[in-house]
């Protein structure tokens, strides 16, 4: 007996859409996130942001990295960084919530002793 075809089977067209979703939203989670892993503290009140920050890094093992880029510790690796971007410009640092403050402290001291003013900290709103 020959059956006709009269209906159009979507099953395997929802589960191959499902899987394309899946993978957006995990690729658009670690595109929004950053490339290095911070574990940011937690804040009540946040800040707008409004124009592109420098964004200073500071993760649990001390590394320092100027917008996603690593920064040598020694021989003034950070004033050498910051060099060619305008003191009016905003920075943000983000600090793992492990950091020592000690760390913390030094990082955000030097970026102000080279005439950064608008120095903030990225925090997790709770």
């Amino acid at each position: 007996m020959d059956r006709e075809l009269n209906q159009i089977n979507v099953i395997p067209l929802v589960d191959v859409m499902l899987v394309l979703l899946v993978i957006v939203l995990t690729t658009a989670t670690f595109i929004t996130t950053g490339q290095i892993p911070v574990d940011l503290a937690k804040a009540k009140e946040s800040g707008d942001k409004q124009d592109v920050p420098l964004i200073v890094t500071l993760t649990a093992d001390g590394r320092l990295y100027l917008n996603d880029q690593p920064v040598q510790e020694e021989g003034g690796g950070l004033r050498i960084a910051m060099n060619g971007h305008p003191r009016e410009s905003l920075v943000v640092v983000r600090a793992d919530r492990v950091t020592i403050l000690d760390r913390f402290v030094t990082v955000v001291d030097e970026i102000r002793g080279l005439g950064f003013r608008q120095v903030s900290l990225e925090v997790v709103k709770s």
